[in-house]
């Protein structure tokens, strides 16, 4: 066998699939609780990726990066599938579990998620996609989701990025999760003037993407939306026989002719 061409300057490195995790209010423990409540969080996180099958981080030589209050962990891209559908569900279960057996005395975890895929060069973690998969786990749309999470009884929100997206939702490799379960969102950091906002899914185990929609207000838009993206429940475009004029807005109406020039609309049911 040939020996491996050596690698030039310009190559792109190997991709690497990316988990990011985040404690929320963390910086509020008490400093002689972090070390414990960051443990915990550490166990939950190992056994839920046995659970799935997962390779461990730890036995990938940069394969987890250590952010004090979370980590972004490593794994190869063949496992981007499980890294949404089982490894999201299953880990806000495990949250939910521990709430249920948790001391008076230790803190409530809930955990902000991202997922994202892109090249990478290790050990020293140079690329824009860990960049991208910390931003995404720091937007605004992911921190509003987990006021959802909150307000349902979850401890889980997370952020795909669209390339995770349709590797494995539009795929079809997640067979737990459908479209109906994620939400388009726009990926803004408020700290970040310099990231261009970016197209993401937020996912809230246990709910919907419309569930979730009021609590996210960098919502994409839905006149963006091509026609072939209807979701279940939109109604249809044609109104049945005998029901007169139909109007549609699936969202707030802030077109200027539409909000300004419509009054009071009066129906005529008389026949001719």
């Amino acid at each position: 066998m040939n020996a491996p061409l050596p690698a030039e300057p310009l190559d792109v490195p190997a991709d690497f699939a990316l988990v990011a995790i985040d404690m929320e209010s963390y910086s509020q423990i008490p400093e002689a609780r972090m070390t414990a409540a960051r443990c915990d969080v550490d166990d939950i996180v190992a056994t839920v990726l046995a659970e799935c099958r997962l390779p461990d981080p730890q036995e990938l030589p940069g394969g987890c990066k250590d952010r004090g209050d979370g980590a972004i962990l490593l794994f190869p891209p063949s496992a981007l599938a499980r890294l949404v559908d089982p490894l999201l569900g299953r880990l806000n279960a495990a949250l939910v579990r521990y709430e249920r057996h948790r001391l008076a005395s230790s803190p409530a975890l809930r955990l902000r998620a991202s997922v994202h895929i892109g090249p990478l060069s290790l050990p020293h973690h140079r690329g824009d996609a860990i960049n991208d998969t910390v931003r995404l786990l720091d937007s605004r749309a992911t921190r509003q989701a987990l006021s959802a999470a909150k307000d349902s009884g979850g401890f889980l929100a997370a952020a795909l990025s669209e390339t995770v997206y349709h590797r494995t939702l539009h795929a079809g490799r997640t067979p737990d999760l459908g479209p109906h379960h994620f939400l388009e969102a726009v990926a803004h950091v408020g700290d970040k003037p310099g990231f261009v906002a970016q197209p993401c899914r937020i996912h809230v185990p246990g709910l919907t993407g419309p569930a979730v929609r009021p609590y996210v207000t960098d919502t994409a838009s839905p006149a963006a939306a091509p026609a072939s993206t209807a979701r279940p429940g939109d109604a249809p475009a044609t109104p049945a026989a005998g029901s007169g004029g139909t109007f549609q807005f699936h969202g707030q109406v802030t077109d200027a002719t539409i909000a300004t020039s419509i009054g009071t609309v009066r129906i005529d049911r008389r026949r001719p």
